[in-house]
């Protein structure tokens, strides 16, 4: 007999207890009880964000619309809004394309060993990445008035003051496209950032090794890649310099027919107890609001964690 047949067999490790088996009927019982509780979540929420449309559309009518856009204020208004959130997302884009790049492909990794003076060059290095990302959120976490507010101090300054006699800015039209781009260009750059990260470096990369510089490469193999996070990043900005409305109350104030955009209409008109006026407009808004979106779900990029 071999000696293998006397050798002891190694303890195997006992099987996890996973508690009484359940049956294949009852396994897809408890599967579809589990999700019907989870679909239940998310209709309680829908059905909430259906109810203030419903609300909206019940509060005005056709004659309520008619009237809100022969109002030349409103008009004045609507054009306006426009206008500025067309000029504040190309604003964001100038930005928000290069400093998404940059986050994307020059990124310091976290240092592998304990902190020592040895490495401290490094985790120097990686607290100010990480304290540039932080920057780059704030407007995105900050309340609105509280940017608004910043920004109105930022121009009593000597600095700020010397731009206001170049051209004037504070409670003018240069200050809702500057209150609108503050916001929307945060938003725009983590789009960009997101974009950049889904692109392989490896075809930049061959096209350094052919001869290509750093900003033929990007020209002529990053940036075409990168279109549809383009088109996200652009509805996404544009759509949020239209829901703007704190920054814009109070650094460009919402003076009728000079500073008045969509939603300081929808502010005026409640201010003077005109509600079919108010949520006309915001009915019109949301119509804007649905039709960025769906051009983004259509044509835009997935997987930004936006759309």
């Amino acid at each position: 007999m071999s000696p293998e047949a006397h050798s002891p067999r190694p303890a195997q490790a006992p099987a996890p207890d996973l508690g009484p088996q359940l049956g294949a009927r009852d396994s897809r019982l408890f599967d579809a009880l589990f999700v019907g509780r989870l679909a239940t979540v998310l209709g309680v929420y829908l059905a909430l964000i259906a109810g203030l449309l419903v609300a909206l559309g019940s509060f005005t009518s056709p004659s309520d619309l008619a009237r809100a856009t022969q109002s030349e204020e409103i008009r004045y208004a609507f054009w306006l809004s426009l206008e500025t959130c067309t000029l504040a997302t190309i604003l964001s884009l100038w930005i928000a394309v290069p400093s998404g790049y940059l986050l994307s492909r020059f990124q310091v990794p976290r240092p592998r060993r304990r902190w020592s003076w040895r490495d401290g060059g490094s985790w120097l290095a990686y607290f100010l990445q990480n304290l540039l990302d932080a920057l780059l959120d704030i407007p995105i976490v900050l309340p609105p008035l509280v940017i608004g507010l910043a920004l109105l101090i930022l121009f009593q300054t000597s600095l700020g003051k010397a731009v206001e006699r170049v051209h004037p800015v504070t409670f003018d039209v240069p200050a809702v496209i500057l209150a609108q781009f503050t916001v929307a260009c945060a938003f725009a750059v983590r789009t960009m950032r997101v974009t950049f990260d889904q692109i392989s470096p490896r075809s930049e990369q061959v096209a350094l090794t052919l001869g290509c510089s750093r900003r033929q490469a990007f020209w002529l193999v990053v940036f075409p890649e990168a279109r549809r996070g383009l088109v996200t990043a652009a509805t996404l900005s544009w759509a949020r310099s239209l829901g703007e409305f704190g920054p814009i109350l109070v650094f460009a104030g919402a003076t009728r027919m000079r500073t008045e955009v969509l939603p300081t209409t929808v502010f005026l008109e409640l201010s003077v107890g005109n509600i079919e006026a108010a949520a006309a407009v915001s009915l019109i808004m949301v119509a804007a609001a649905l039709a960025v979106l769906l051009l983004t779900r259509a044509f835009g990029l997935r997987g930004t964690g936006l759309i």
